[in-house]
């Protein structure tokens, strides 16, 4: 359900963009949709929970810099730049949080959904600089397909290659960690 709800304001891009009268502005349109459905997730995310969640709020502010400047200046090269900016400043702040704190990013994330995982720094480490090579890569990648291929191609791009290619790094890194995780079969008791 949680992926569903973060994957919303994408969705109603993607759906915006396909169903837009005019193809010659459907990604102002889908950009436009893209600032509702984002405030709307923020805003029913609060009213459900009481509080914000980072993530939600970072793509928040991205959406509304670079969506505005999309619809103020007709530009539909601010909005494309959005993902990659986003995934850049993850893996900044992945990288940064080797340095600050006692736990990596991805440690912070995984301690967040099950706090019986545990795993040697090492491995947290490794995980989190494979989050950072992965991140510049997949904003790389963005950039290429947004300034080489057609508008269409590059939205379907966003919306199914980063989403999949986001699912299955995940799953990889999951699997690492599920090979060095101590007392594997402590998993889950504590929070039954």
């Amino acid at each position: 359900m949680k992926f569903v709800f973060d994957f919303f304001p994408v969705l109603a891009f993607f759906i915006a963009f396909k169903l837009a009268a005019d193809p010659g502005q459907a990604i102002y349109v889908a950009t436009a949709a893209l600032i509702v459905a984002s405030t709307i997730q923020i805003a029913v995310y609060w009213l459900l929970y009481k509080r914000f969640e980072k993530m939600h709020v970072i793509t928040l502010i991205a959406v509304l810099i670079f969506g505005s400047a999309t619809l103020l200046l007709q530009d539909e090269r601010f909005i494309k730049f959005k993902p990659t900016i986003i995934a850049w400043l993850f893996a900044l702040i992945a990288l940064s949080s080797q340095f600050i704190g006692k736990k990596t990013l991805f440690e912070r994330m995984i301690g967040l959904a099950d706090k019986s995982i545990t795993a040697p720094a090492q491995v947290w480490l490794r995980l989190n600089l494979s989050w950072v090579i992965f991140f510049i890569i997949a904003g790389a990648a963005n950039l290429y397909v947004a300034f080489h291929f057609e508008t269409d191609t590059w939205v379907n791009f966003r919306v199914f290659g980063l989403t999949a290619l986001n699912l299955i790094f995940l799953l990889g890194q999951l699997a690492y960690l599920f090979k060095h995780i101590e007392n594997p079969d402590e998993l889950g008791k504590e929070n039954s």
